[in-house]
């Protein structure tokens, strides 16, 4: 949304566990994972973290994050540690605009295919390393 500061705007059901979360603690970790992933992703996404540890669950390793006190995980391609800065769209439409205060990317992934979730059980594979070489333009002011 923004760069500086960099703003996230994060969208997520009221019916979700994640969501009371958030609204209650205004702060969060959000993931990047790579299709290396992507079982363990839907399952985590099929389940609610009310009822059940997703992290043993799924064989995931969560470490602490560094600004906030969510957890972060080290086997997905970044991390995007998150504080909640507006809420006025939080009760009419579920979203939240958050602030990056911290973002981590694994540095051995060099051409990481990303995962994201476009809603009903699809998802965005991004990652393809095409080069493209765009034509230098010059442009003279008078």
């Amino acid at each position: 949304m923004e760069f500086e500061p960099p703003l996230v705007g994060c969208v997520i059901s009221d019916r979700n566990y994640s969501f009371e979360i958030l609204k209650a603690t205004g702060e969060c970790v959000l993931n990047i994972p790579t299709v290396k992933l992507a079982e363990k992703v839907v399952g985590c996404g099929n389940i609610s973290g009310q009822s059940v540890d997703k992290f043993k669950t799924f064989g995931l390793t969560p470490v602490p994050a560094a600004v906030v006190k969510a957890r972060s995980l080290p086997s997905v391609y970044a991390n995007l540690e998150c504080k909640v800065v507006d809420r006025t769209l939080v009760d009419k439409y579920n979203f939240f605009v958050l602030e990056v205060v911290k973002a981590w990317i694994d540095p051995r992934q060099k051409h990481p295919q990303t995962m994201h979730h476009q809603g009903e059980g699809v998802f965005m594979v991004a990652g393809k390393n095409d080069q493209v070489a765009f034509p230098k333009t010059s442009f003279l002011t008078e």
